[in-house]
């Protein structure tokens, strides 16, 4: 197993799908509580949590699910990565003396590499950048894979929104398990092409990526729907720009409607209620965002065990 994961990219399809099946056995036993199998994984380790951004769902289940792997959580302030400061540097190489793990939210996902470069022991977390988002599209994969009996080939889901973090990370992950994505966005607002290149490279079983401007024909017969806020954190200042421009991009009821009569809803949360989702859409028996929420926990559990 690679020693970071700052991306999906960082593992093999092979890696990516032990982890998510190692997720499932994870959850399915933690009703068994000190006497799960992997209640001492982390016995002995800390690992520390620095968070640049907010956060609700990966600062709460990652301090979870360190502890019920045994290990210690060290709350880092995010004002240690102010460069005037202390240099970055100086910063992952003192944390590597006293941590087994850092999990990171920050900005540029060069902040990462540049920690991971200065510090060849300490294990490096993405828990999201403005490029990335891989811990999410591991719960996402988790959360399809119990749908779908953990069969990907054939399928297609469809993100209908920014071309952001999220989606890119999505994006990886579909293509390195066979599934193949539509991904519909605004003109200016696509995928970078770096990510598009990196969808071939790693496409297994067939799996493809189509690019669309038109939500409608992206979700024509998809099996799952997904969407995001369309203004990211950072983004404040695009804000009346993007409402005028992602309005036909809403995840309603008549957009739903053009999916397989089984598809699911998914989205990362927070949702940005009435904008990019409705009430209807996110409140409807085909939604699974709060699984999603819930699949964080497990998901990051077993990358733990995994990359430690």
């Amino acid at each position: 197993m690679p020693r970071n994961f700052l991306s999906i990219l960082d593992f093999t399809p092979a890696q990516l799908r032990a982890t998510l099946e190692l997720g499932i056995r994870v959850k399915a036993d933690r009703k068994q509580g000190q006497s799960a199998p992997t209640a001492q994984a982390l016995a002995g380790r800390h690992v520390g949590l620095l968070f640049e951004k907010p956060s609700l769902r990966t600062r709460v289940t990652f301090t979870i699910g360190v502890r019920e792997l045994g290990g210690d959580i060290v709350e880092i302030p995010a004002d240690v990565m102010h460069a005037d400061r202390e240099p970055l540097d100086d910063v992952a190489r003192n944390l590597e003396r006293w941590i087994d793990a850092v999990v990171i939210r920050t900005f540029g996902q060069d902040r990462l590499l540049e920690i991971t470069q200065a510090t060849p022991e300490l294990a490096v977390i993405n828990a999201l950048s403005n490029e990335e988002h891989p811990c999410q599209a591991l719960a996402d994969m988790l959360t399809l894979a119990e749908r779908w009996d953990g069969k990907f080939e054939g399928r297609r889901l469809a993100f209908v929104g920014d071309g952001n973090n999220v989606c890119t990370s999505l994006v990886h992950a579909a293509m390195m398990l066979g599934m193949s994505m539509h991904v519909a966005t605004p003109k200016g607002f696509e995928l970078p092409d770096e990510v598009v290149d990196q969808a071939a490279e790693v496409s297994q079983a067939g799996a493809g990526l189509t690019e669309f401007t038109d939500p409608k024909a992206a979700v024509r017969d998809v099996d799952a729907v997904y969407t995001d806020v369309w203004t990211s954190m950072g983004q404040e200042v695009e804000y009346a720009e993007r409402q005028r421009k992602f309005t036909r991009y809403q995840v309603n009821e008549a957009l739903m409607a053009l999916a397989r009569p089984d598809a699911v809803f998914m989205h990362c949360l927070p949702a940005h209620r009435g904008e990019e989702v409705t009430d209807e859409v996110i409140e409807s028996p085909a939604s699974v965002v709060f699984a999603q929420a819930e699949n964080r926990l497990h998901a990051q559990k077993a990358m733990l065990v995994k990359v430690l």
